[in-house]
């Protein structure tokens, strides 16, 4: 097949509800064009309906995730409202990605910069090879990367998302780690076992704590701390009412494993 013919994003489901996205424009290093995130846009509204869905896993294929927005699909058409809507159109794919109901993983097998960088923080965990290096380069070309900071900020210290935003220069996987933008390294070998130890330990949990969970964590993020604790009080009694925690609970009293369906 033509690359140009192939599909922009890849799907797929399996038995467990693990969905697999994998961003498949190699030859463009996974650019995020608009029909790229049109594409994403559609898959995650999908996903979100899908009762059988548990977690999404953020792939990506050939050397690069992927290297930010399309210069040059950026560049060919010059406006201002052309590029609101496209900033509004990535913003809208980002918030998507923290309004799903299960968690989303980033599989990072290669760089990130830029837009790119921030889908990797935009996700809820994040897996990289510790070849993976990250940056948000914009400044380097006079852009400052304004979008990214938004998901980086609440990832990385103040001083450490300011200073990758000011300079666009990389870091390793390993200085990603100790930042704060990704969960866990490992090796390229490796990088599916690891991310398949982090699906299992999320698919063996119950949807709806998980949905609940993620829904009031991000929530609790954007206030105050009494305004929070309110929320994450109101959180726990809904989901203890919850038939999976109630059987949880009693497992654990009983002392054996739960029994969830």
């Amino acid at each position: 097949m033509n690359p140009a013919d192939a599909p922009l994003l890849l799907s797929q489901i399996d038995d467990r509800g693990v969905v697999t996205l994998t961003l498949n424009r190699p030859q463009a290093f996974n650019s995020l064009s608009e029909a790229m995130l049109a594409a994403l846009q559609s898959e995650l509204d999908t996903i979100a309906r899908n009762e059988a869905a548990r977690v999404v896993v953020l792939a990506a294929s050939g050397k690069a995730f992927c290297a930010g927005h399309d210069l040059k699909e950026m560049r060919a058409e010059p406006s201002l409202d052309y590029y609101q809507r496209l900033f509004a159109q990535c913003a809208k794919v980002m918030m998507a990605i923290q309004t799903l109901p299960m968690p989303v993983i980033a599989k990072v097998q290669g760089i990130a910069t830029a837009a790119g960088c921030q889908l990797v923080a935009q996700c809820d965990l994040a897996v990289a090879v510790s070849t993976a290096r990250f940056a948000v380069s914009g400044v380097n070309l006079g852009l400052f990367c304004a979008t990214p900071s938004v998901a980086l900020s609440r990832n990385l210290g103040r001083k450490q998302a300011f200073e990758m935003l000011v300079t666009g220069e990389f870091i390793d996987a390993a200085q990603a780690l100790g930042k704060g933008l990704i969960n866990r390294i490992a090796e390229p070998e490796q990088l599916d076992a690891e991310v398949e130890r982090l699906v299992a330990s999320i698919v063996a949990k119950p949807r709806v704590a998980l949905a609940m969970g993620k829904a009031q964590f991000y929530r609790q993020i954007e206030m105050g701390m009494a305004a929070a604790y309110q929320l994450a009080g109101q959180t726990m009694a809904c989901n203890m009412m919850d038939d999976a925690a109630l059987e949880g609970v009693q497992a654990f009293i009983d002392k054996r494993k739960p029994s969830w369906a």
